[in-house]
Formats: structure tokens, sequence, C-alpha cells
């Protein structure tokens, strides 16, 4: 005879087993339920199909005038006239800045009356060398002295032409660093002048890439702020490249267009290597946060399935892993797709 206590204890085993079998299949039956209520969706698919596209590779790039100077200050002296402002337009020659004059008109004139003495002088031995009441060594240092003179007027000269600052090409004036009244020193900076007529692209191309351009190479450029897509021509190639970031500059000239301003972002596309590898159109691939995903199709429902990105070529993406050739992978209809849904396809 089993005592009660043990009996008691068989009793609430049994009924927790009941109750837990009983719990699973009817979970197991919500499960169920669940995946039968979800509509049937209506999608298009792919074939996954192993394809070598040409793989290009983009490297960062700036647009840059061809034709740009930092206009600095030669000489010391206050500015008198600033006759421009940001985004002046000017032709070569017109005055951008004037700097006072007074001391150096000063130098000038010193300058001229003591060539002007060393002239008189020279003439005066060279009569009275003629005469001999001259020696040939005195005529002589009168020469060195002329000379002397003549560069210290030229030099003078030179310096007044300093005061007066004008364009050097035809541009828009894009930086202004100065005001009327300010102190002008030797190589401080008044304005920056661009001629936005010839554009180009700097980008750092890797080492590697390099041996595969030449001059004359055309390249696809996109400049996303702008919304364009241009076509760059290679002007020049850097002989050398960076030993640290081991990449070297090179230069693209581009058509200049109305959006297009300098400093601007740009994109230069290169040419890559071809190879075999999983491509599907972009529409197959949903982004969760950091991960990517598709849908697979298999026995008439659509499964989820985290994938690994490559390339982009055109309307297709490169899938690294994930799925493989042959698999069919839904296109079209999968942006509210849950996983294990049916689908119909059309």
């Amino acid at each position: 005879m089993i005592p009660l206590d043990i009996k008691q204890v068989l009793i609430v085993l049994l009924i927790s087993a009941t109750m837990h079998f009983s719990g699973c299949k009817s979970e197991h039956s919500t499960q169920q339920d669940s995946r039968k209520k979800l509509p049937d969706a209506a999608v298009k698919v792919v074939t996954v199909s192993e394809t070598a596209p040409a793989r290009q590779i983009e490297v960062m790039g700036t647009v840059q005038a061809a034709d740009s100077a930092s206009i600095a200050a030669r000489v010391s002296g206050n500015i008198i006239e600033l006759p421009v402002r940001l985004g002046s337009l000017v032709k070569k020659g017109d005055l951008l800045a004037a700097i006072s004059a007074e001391e150096i008109t000063a130098k000038l004139l010193q300058a001229q009356a003591q060539l002007e003495q060393a002239t008189r002088n020279l003439e005066r031995e060279r009569n009275l060398l003629k005469k001999n009441a001259a020696t040939a060594e005195t005529v002589k240092t009168l020469e060195e002295s002329k000379r002397i003179a003549e560069a210290s007027y030229k030099a003078a000269r030179t310096m007044l032409s300093y005061t007066s600052i004008k364009a050097p090409f035809d541009g828009t004036i894009t930086q202004k660093m100065a005001n009327i009244g300010d102190l002008a020193t030797p190589g401080k900076l008044l304005l920056k002048i661009e001629n936005e007529t010839r554009l180009q692209i700097l980008a750092d191309i890797p080492e590697a890439l390099i041996l595969g351009l030449a001059i004359g190479d055309i390249l696809p450029v996109n400049i996303p702020a702008a919304k364009l897509n241009l076509a760059g021509k290679i002007t020049e190639i850097a002989p050398t490249a960076d030993p640290l970031s081991r990449t070297a500059p090179v230069k693209l000239t581009i058509q200049p267009e109305t959006k297009i301003r300098s400093g601007q972002f740009a994109r230069v596309a290169l040419p890559g290597t071809s190879g075999g590898a999983v491509m599907v159109p972009k529409t197959a691939v949903l982004a969760i946060g950091q991960l990517d995903r598709v849908f697979i199709v298999r026995d008439d429902t659509a499964h989820m399935q985290l994938v690994k990105t490559g390339i982009h070529h055109s309307d297709m993406i490169e899938i690294l892993s994930g799925i493989n050739e042959g698999d069919i992978v839904i296109s079209h209809g999968n942006r509210h797709l849950k996983d294990g849904q049916p689908i119909i396809v059309q």
C-alpha cells in the first residue's frame, strides 16, 4: 500500500506534466494559427546567379578652381582702398587693394635724388678726365656709385608698385581677410581669388591603383551637393606617393556648372578588377539597422535571411555571404513581409 504523502506527490507531478504538454501543444497550435492568419503576399522574384561586373572603387576628392591665388601684402602700411567684396567678379589688372605709400614714396624720392646726384658727379669727373684734371680711378669709383644709386632707385620704385595690388587673372573673390584701415604687413593674406570657369577635382588615389591610370583617362565623377554626374579628364598624376597615406594626388578637369562650387565634396570612380560575384537587385536588400537582409523563397513561403553586402554596381548589389547561386530571392513586394509568410509569385 502506497503511503498517503507519496500519493499526493505523484498526483502533483501528474497534473504538472499534463499542464506542460497541454501548454506546448497550445503554443505550437498558436504559432501555426498565427502563420495561417498571415495573408498571401504578391511578390516578384529573381533567381540568384553569379555574374562578373566590373568592380569600381570610389575615392574621395575635392572640387578646386584650376586658377587660384592667395593675395598677400608685400609691403607694410595701412590699407586705404579695398574696392572688392566676397563674390566680386574681377578682371585681370583690376585694383584689389591699395596700401598707404607715403613712406615708400619718400624713399623713392630720396633714391631718385641720390641717382641724379651720382649722375652729375660722374659726368663732371668724366669731363675733367678729358682735360687730364681727374684720374681714371675716380671716374671708376663714381661709376660704381651711380650703379648703386640706380639699384636703390629701382628697388624703391618696385616697392611703390607693391602698394597697388591688382588681380592676376579674371576671377571671383572667394575669401576676404582684411578691411580698410587694417595694417598690412609683408606676407599678410588679404584676399583669395579663384577662376571658377575652370574647375578640377583633386583626389588622392591609392598607390596600388595609380599604375592603372594615365594622363587623358576619363573617369566618372559624382558631386553629391550639386546632384551631378560628370566626366573628369586626368590632367596630372603625382610621380610619387605619400609614405604615410600610401596615396598620390591626381587632378581631373571637369566642365564648369552653375551648381558646382570650389570646395565641394566629390566622388571619383576608378576602374577595378572583374570577377565572379553573387549579385541581386538593390530592391531585394532591406536594411535593419547595421544589418542587411533578404527574403528567399522555399515552399511558397518567404524566409528572412541576413546577408553581407559588397560593392554596388548600377542597380545591382553584390552579396558576399548569406545566399548562394540558385536561391530564389524576392525582389519586389518585400517591404512589409514577415518571416514565414506565404507568397504568390507574380
